[in-house]
């Protein structure tokens, strides 16, 4: 069982993933944008973070680097439903910045599972 933090600011998103993964046995916390994140890994143990790329407030780009400088050990899985403007792939500069996997939305369930548990493997 791992320590995981849900960030997105899709309130059902957080919800779905929360009661996904607390199901497969984790313990899940859930937030809905990037300053929560950052102040919930703080005072949390998180081991991985599930992180949305688009969200008002302090993006999910900048949640990543942030918690890169915090803790360069955490895994982060990046994840979006609307991840392209023009050329710029949003998910793509993700995973420059230190994301171990990223998937598009909707999410399959099977494969973000099969996700938390490669990123989560010592």
């Amino acid at each position: 069982m791992a320590k995981i933090l849900v960030v997105d600011d899709e309130p059902l998103i957080c919800e779905m993933l929360e009661v996904f993964l607390s199901r497969a046995g984790h313990d899940v916390t859930a937030v809905t944008d990037g300053r929560q994140a950052i102040n919930a890994v703080k005072t949390i143990p998180v081991e991985l973070v599930i992180a949305d790329i688009v969200m008002p407030e302090k993006d999910g780009l900048e949640t990543i680097m942030e918690l890169q400088k915090m803790r360069p050990d955490l895994k982060i899985i990046a994840i979006s439903g609307g991840s392209r403007i023009g050329n710029f792939d949003f998910l793509a500069m993700a995973k420059k910045l230190g994301a171990c996997k990223t998937f598009y939305k909707p999410l399959d369930n099977n494969e973000l599972l099969v996700a938390v548990d490669a990123c989560l493997v010592p």
